[in-house]
């Protein structure tokens, strides 16, 4: 196959909600506010705030509606968060969020365990969703976690992917995420699945997210960039990962991702000296060393130095 990339490609900060989610020790509401005016600064023109859903179930996430309210909302810019039912679109409507996401497994077994229903099954009860989002003119996106694999099933077929994207179309819903929660994606899967699913829904505005558990996120993100996707969900310091995968790390990082962009020439619009800021940031908040690999070595930039005339020695020679 030709290797071609796109010239531009876009980029969602998803490290408020789902790195932050995953998290002991997270960021008070002031920082979350001071951290997404940051990364708005930087850039990103979406970005993941938060989620509406039980402050039992994920008390990092109990405040998303103060910080929705307090964050300097830059015009251009999508601030989105996770919705999991009509409860959720309501608190989006009173806090002035005006892009919420739905999210379902492509699990038979994980969503017939959990919900007794299949994934199709779950989009249809979506609808009323939907319909509450439209009211109060909120623009609203879908969401397939482990579309790549799972721990209950191993690999995702296609046809059960696109079982659930047309579930979602049935309901409204055209702009839809393909989420390997699980970390089991690999570069020839995604390539395949990316081309199949570009070429059945070419009316889907489609985004990938992955996470980084075996090392494979950036090399993933190559593959759905050569199969037409150009649009890609990253965190910050690359803080995350999925609290229902055993082992399982966090998302891409932000800064690796942006930094492999920069050399390859693909352009994202974001400053990556910024983002490495908010990322130093956000280590010193969580309390531990994160899978950033430019927080650890810097930009391949940073190595070019100028060494004075006679300083130059060549190492092969004994």
């Amino acid at each position: 196959m030709d290797f071609e990339l796109p010239k531009k490609i876009k980029l969602c900060e998803v490290g408020p909600r789902d790195g932050i989610q995953n998290e002991k020790i997270y960021p008070s509401t002031q920082e979350k506010i001071e951290l997404i005016n940051k990364v708005s600064d930087a850039g990103f023109k979406v970005i993941e705030v938060g989620s509406f859903v039980s402050p039992k179930a994920v008390p990092q996430m109990a405040d998303t509606d103060e910080v929705f309210k307090k964050i300097n909302k830059k015009a251009g810019v999508e601030y989105r968060a996770l919705v999991a039912n009509l409860k959720g679109v309501e608190r989006a409507a009173a806090c002035g969020c005006k892009k919420v996401k739905l999210n379902v497994s492509a699990s038979v077994a994980h969503n017939l365990a959990n919900l007794n229903c299949t994934p199709s099954a779950s989009v249809d009860r979506f609808a009323s969703c939907v319909e509450k989002a439209r009211e109060s003119e909120i623009g609203i996106s879908g969401s397939i976690s482990m579309a790549f694999g799972s721990p209950w099933d191993k690999e995702i077929s296609v046809d059960n992917v696109k079982n659930i994207v047309e579930a979602y179309l049935k309901v409204g819903v055209d702009e839809i995420s393909l989420s390997d929660a699980s970390g089991m994606a690999y570069p020839t899967q995604v390539y395949e699945m990316c081309c199949e699913m570009h070429k059945s829904y070419p009316e889907v505005t489609w985004w990938l997210h992955f996470h980084n558990t075996r090392g494979l996120g950036l090399a993933n993100i190559i593959a759905g960039m050569q199969a037409g996707f150009d649009r890609f969900d990253s965190s910050f310091a690359g803080v995350g990962g999925c609290p229902f995968v055993p082992g399982a790390a966090g998302n891409v990082s932000t800064e690796d991702l942006l930094h492999m962009c920069l050399e390859c020439g693909i352009e994202t619009g974001i400053d990556i000296d910024k983002m490495l800021d908010v990322a130093t940031k956000v280590v010193d908040i969580v309390g531990h060393k994160t899978d950033s690999y430019l927080l650890r070595a810097g930009k391949t930039s940073d190595l070019i130095r100028e060494l004075p005339k006679g300083q130059i020695k060549n190492n092969t020679q004994k």
